[in-house]
C-alpha cells in the first residue's frame, strides 16, 4: 500500500492516485553504462556545476570553463553582448563560445558539452526573421493537432538554424482565470484539449520516440512546464497560490505531463507558483513521488527563474531544499556563482546527500546523451545551422503560420453580414493595431515584454494592413490606412484593429476583465465610423478573453484575432473573398475560452458558479451562421475608470487614489492638489508644462538654496506589493527631460516601505550627462532598491526624488516596465548604463 505523502506543510499527496507511466524510451545500456563511467570520473565540482544554469546576460564562457556549469539560458531580454536583436549568426557564435568552453579540459575539468536553453513559445521568438506562430491562447481555437505538432517541429528547425537545441516550452498549464498575465500562454481551459495538444507540440519538437527523428539534429529538447497549477492560481494571480484539491491540481492543472511524458518530453520545469501554500519549488511529494516516481519521469527536472529563493528558508544563491526536493537543475540567472559556492559546501557536508547529486547529474547527462551532444560538435556545424539563410523564416514556414492565423480566427458577430468583404471596394484599416506587427505578436517576442519594437525589426512578417492592402490591390479595390480613423475617402467598409498592447507574466496580470478601463479611445473610433454610416469589422488583438461587450455592439461584425504572430495576411484571407467572389476561407476557429459576460465574471468557466458565460466554451461562427447577434448588455460589473497595474503617474498626473507629495528641506510636507505648487520654505517647486498634450508634464525645480533635502514623492493608497517583479528585469520607468542638473547634483532616486524604512540610488550623475532638454524613458532596475534596503512586498512610496541641490527636470509619466532609453546603474549592481 502507498503510504500518503506530506508535500511539506501538511498538505497531503497520494500518489498511488495519479496517473502511473513511464518513459516510451527504455533503458539503454550503452547511455546508461557511459553515464555510469562519466560519473566516476567527476569531481564533486563538476557534478555541482551540471546542477546549475546560469543567464548569457550574466555569465560568461571563461565562466563556464571554470565552473564547469551544466547549462546556459537566454532570458527574455537576454541577448548576444551588443547584439540587441540578434540574427542567426550571432546566436551560432555565442553558443559555440560556450560550446568550446564546455569542451576545454585545460583546468583539469571534464568535457561534457553545456545546454543551451531559450524560451521559444511562438516559433523562435529571439530571433530577428524568424516565423513567429500565433500565441498559444490563439492556437487552441484551431482544435487542430496535427497543426500544432507542425509548429513544434518549425519551431525546432529554426532553433537549430540559429545553433540552439532546447526550448522552454510547450506551456502545458490550463488557465482558469485569465486576469493571470501569462494566459495566453495556454492553450485552452480546457484540460482535454491541453492534454491532446501537450503529445502533438512535444512530438513535433522532439521527434518521435524509438525513431531514427528522435532529438535527431533537426529536432530540439522540449520543456513540459510548469509543474503544477499555475493556471489555478487564487484570483488569477502570477507566481500565486493554487487553492485547490489534489484532485483538481491532477485532473485539471496536470492534464498536460502524462502525455507529454509519454511522447517523450525530456525537461519539465517546476513552477514559481504553490499549491495550497507550499511552493511548488520545495514540494518534494509532487516532484518525486508524483512526477519522478509515479508519473516515470527519467529527464532533467528544472526550476524556474529563481524561483527556488522563494522557498521558505532559501534564498537565490542558497537553495538546498529545492535540490533535496527533487530538483536536478536551477535556473540561477544572476545568482549562479553564489549558488554553486553555497551548493558544492552543502554536497561536501551532506547537507544534499551525494545520491541525491548523482541522480540529477544522471538525469541531465542522460538527457544530453540522448540528445548526441558528445558526437554533435559545434551548433554551427548543424546541418540547418550551415544553410540557415534558407531555413530561417523560409516560404514553407511562413505559410504554416499563415495557416494557424487563418484558422484560429474566431468570429462572435456578423450582423447584416457584412463578412466577407468584397475586396474591389474602399476599404479603411483602421486602429492602433493595424501596421503594428509587434503589438499583433504580443509578448515574448524579440524582448521579454514584446515591447521597445517597429516593424523594421520584423525583416519577412507581414502587418494586417499589409495584407490587407496586398490582396485588396490585387482585386482591383483600394485600401486607406488611417489609424485613428480619419479617412480621406468615405471607404464602403471599415475594418479596425485594435486590442492589448504587449506583455509577458506579471506584467499582464489584470484586477478584472475589463479592457483598456478608462480608456475608450478604440470604442469611440467604432462608434463614429458607424456613426457615419460605415458598416465596420472590428479585429481584436488580445491574448485571453475580455469584457468588450460594447465594444462588440459597436461594430457589426467583430472578430477575436488572439496575438496572430508574424503572418498578419492570414486575417485578409478569411475576411476578404476572393476576386472572382467566392468565399475561399471561411472561419475555422472555436472559443478554448469561454468569453465573459462581465468584466467580474472570472473565472469564466460555467462550472466556477458565475452565470453563464457570454459566449461559451467551443462558441464561434462561421459564414453558414446568417442569425443577428443581440445587443449584449453594456453593464461591466465594475466601475471603468479603474487605473492599470503598475502604472504610478501618468499625462502629468497621479493614477487613481494616488497622491503626489512634496516635502521640503525643513520636513514639512503638502499635498499637491493644484499645479503651481511648492513647498513652504520654497525649497522645491512644482508647475505644468507641455509634451505631447496641454499640460500633460510636470516640471520640478530644487532651488538649492538650503542646506536640507527638499523630495518629492508619490503615495499609494495602499502598499503595493512588487517582490515578484524584483525578480527579474523590470524597472521603475520615468519619461523625463533633464533641463538643469549639475554632475555634482545630489539626487537621489527610491521607493519607500513604511516608516523607516525605504532604498534609493544616487543618480545625480548619471543624469547630468544625459541630453538637455531632451525627453527619455530612464529606468532603475527595481532590484536596485531591493538591495538598497526596502522591502519590495510593501511599498507605500513607489517613487521618490529626493536633493538638496539646486535643479529643474520635467516628469510625465511613472511606471513599472522592461524597456527604457538609458537605465541608470546602480552601485550594487553596476549595471551599465
Amino acid at each position: 500500500m502507498t503510504v500518503p505523502a506530506m508535500a511539506g506543510d501538511g498538505t497531503v499527496v497520494h500518489p498511488e492516485r495519479w496517473p502511473k507511466g513511464q518513459s516510451p524510451l527504455p533503458p539503454d545500456p550503452a547511455i546508461e553504462s557511459r553515464i555510469r563511467a562519466l560519473l566516476a570520473k567527476m569531481s564533486v565540482e563538476d557534478k555541482v556545476g551540471q546542477m546549475i544554469q546560469a543567464d548569457i546576460k550574466y555569465v560568461t564562457p571563461d565562466d563556464v570553463r571554470e565552473y564547469r556549469l551544466g547549462s546556459v539560458l537566454a532570458g527574455g531580454n537576454s541577448k548576444p553582448p551588443g547584439q540587441p536583436f540578434p540574427v542567426a549568426s550571432q546566436w551560432q557564435a555565442l553558443s559555440d563560445a560556450f560550446y568550446h568552453a564546455s569542451m576545454d579540459t585545460s583546468r583539469g575539468g571534464l568535457a561534457i558539452p553545456v545546454l543551451f536553453g531559450i524560451d521559444a513559445v511562438h516559433g523562435h521568438n529571439n530571433l530577428v526573421g524568424s516565423t513567429l506562430f500565433p500565441q498559444n491562447s490563439a492556437l487552441g481555437a484551431t482544435r487542430d493537432p496535427q497543426l500544432i505538432h507542425d509548429i513544434g517541429e518549425v519551431t525546432a528547425r529554426e532553433l537549430r538554424a540559429s545553433g540552439i537545441s532546447w526550448t522552454f516550452a510547450p506551456t502545458l498549464t490550463v488557465p482558469q482565470d485569465v486576469r493571470w498575465g501569462r494566459s495566453y500562454e495556454g492553450y485552452s481551459q480546457n484540460p482535454v484539449l491541453v492534454a491532446e495538444y501537450a503529445a502533438a507540440v512535444v512530438g513535433g519538437l522532439e521527434g518521435k520516440p524509438g525513431t531514427p527523428a528522435f532529438l535527431d539534429a533537426g529536432h530540439v529538447i522540449a520543456t513540459a512546464k510548469h509543474f503544477v497549477g499555475d493556471g489555478g492560481t487564487h484570483n488569477g494571480k502570477d507566481q500565486g497560490d493554487a487553492q485547490v484539491s489534489e484532485e483538481t491540481l491532477r485532473d485539471v492543472h496536470a492534464a498536460g505531463y502524462a502525455p507529454a511524458i509519454k511522447a517523450g518530453v525530456q525537461v519539465v520545469m517546476v513552477s514559481f507558483s504553490s499549491w495550497n501554500g507550499v511552493k511548488m519549488a520545495g514540494n518534494t511529494a509532487l516532484i518525486t513521488g508524483v512526477l519522478k516516481e509515479r508519473m516515470g519521469f527519467d529527464g532533467i527536472v528544472l526550476g524556474d527563474w529563481n524561483a527556488h529563493g522563494q522557498v521558505p528558508g532559501c534564498t537565490n544563491e542558497d537553495c538546498a531544499a529545492a535540490y533535496n526536493a527533487g530538483l536536478d537543475m536551477l535556473e540561477a540567472p544572476d545568482s549562479w556563482k553564489g549558488l554553486y559556492k553555497n551548493t558544492l559546501a552543502e554536497v561536501k557536508a551532506g547537507v544534499i546527500p551525494m545520491s541525491r547529486v548523482d541522480d540529477a547529474v544522471t538525469r541531465i547527462l542522460r538527457v544530453k546523451m540522448r540528445l548526441g551532444m558528445f558526437e554533435a560538435g559545434l551548433p554551427s556545424a548543424n546541418a540547418l545551422a550551415v544553410r540557415s539563410a534558407e531555413v530561417i523564416g523560409s516560404p514553407p514556414h511562413r505559410a504554416l503560420a499563415r495557416r494557424a492565423v487563418r484558422e484560429s480566427l474566431v468570429l462572435l458577430k456578423n450582423n447584416r453580414e457584412v463578412l466577407p468583404i468584397d475586396p474591389r471596394k474602399h476599404i479603411l484599416v483602421a486602429g492602433d493595431g493595424a501596421d503594428n506587427i509587434s503589438k499583433q505578436n504580443g509578448g515574448w517576442t524579440l524582448t521579454w515584454q514584446g515591447t521597445g519594437l517597429t516593424n523594421a525589426n520584423f525583416p519577412g512578417a507581414t502587418s494586417v494592413w499589409a495584407g490587407l492592402q496586398a490582396q485588396v490591390k490585387a482585386a482591383g479595390g483600394s485600401a486607406e490606412l488611417a489609424v485613428d480613423g480619419d479617412y480621406k475617402q468615405k471607404p464602403d467598409v471599415a475594418i479596425v484593429v485594435f486590442g492589448e498592447d504587449p506583455y509577458a507574466e506579471f506584467q499582464g496580470d489584470l484586477p478584472n476583465l475589463a479592457y483598456r478601463p478608462g480608456n475608450d479611445r478604440d470604442l469611440d473610433m467604432l462608434r463614429k465610423l458607424r456613426g457615419q454610416g460605415v458598416p465596420v469589422v472590428a479585429v481584436f488583438l488580445t491574448g485571453r478573453p475580455l469584457w468588450v461587450n460594447r465594444e462588440i455592439n459597436a461594430a457589426d461584425a467583430f472578430v477575436v484575432a488572439w496575438l496572430p504572430g508574424s503572418e498578419g495576411e492570414g486575417i485578409a484571407d478569411v475576411l476578404l473573398r476572393a476576386p472572382d467572389g467566392r468565399v475561399a476561407h471561411d472561419f475555422h476557429g472555436k472559443l478554448a475560452y469561454a468569453w465573459p459576460r462581465s468584466a467580474v465574471q472570472v473565472p469564466v468557466g460555467a462550472a466556477a458558479g458565475g452565470g453563464r458565460p457570454q459566449f461559451p466554451y467551443g462558441f464561434g461562427l462561421t459564414y453558414a451562421d446568417h442569425g443577428t447577434t443581440s445587443t449584449l448588455s453594456e453593464d461591466a460589473g465594475v466601475a471603468l475608470s479603474s487605473g492599470q497595474a503598475g502604472v504610478y503617474f501618468t499625462r502629468g498626473k497621479p493614477a487613481r487614489d494616488f497622491v503626489v507629495r512634496l516635502i521640503g528641506a525643513n520636513g514639512k510636507t503638502t499635498n499637491v492638489a493644484a499645479v503651481p505648487a511648492a513647498t513652504p520654505d520654497g525649497s522645491l517647486h512644482i508647475g505644468a508644462l507641455d509634451y505631447k498634450a496641454q499640460e500633460d508634464a510636470r516640471s520640478l525645480t530644487w532651488s538649492g538654496t538650503s542646506a536640507g533635502t527638499a523630495t518629492v514623492e508619490l503615495v499609494a493608497p495602499a502598499p503595493l506589493d512588487v517582490d515578484r517583479e524584483t525578480n527579474g528585469d523590470v524597472l521603475l520607468v520615468t519619461t523625463l527631460k533633464v533641463d538643469a542638473v549639475s554632475p555634482g547634483d545630489t539626487s537621489t532616486i527610491g521607493v519607500g516601505c513604511g516608516e523607516g524604512c525605504s532604498g534609493s540610488v544616487p543618480v545625480g550623475q548619471q543624469l547630468s550627462a544625459l541630453p538637455q532638454g531632451q525627453w527619455l524613458r530612464v529606468g532603475i532596475p527595481l532590484k536596485c532598491f531591493r538591495d538598497a534596503g526596502a522591502n519590495m512586498s510593501r511599498i507605500d512610496r513607489p517613487f521618490e526624488w529626493s536633493s538638496h541641490s539646486g535643479g529643474q527636470v520635467a516628469i510625465t509619466d511613472v511606471s513599472l516596465g522592461t524597456v527604457a532609453d538609458r537605465t541608470l546603474a546602480c552601485p550594487s549592481h553596476g549595471d551599465k548604463p
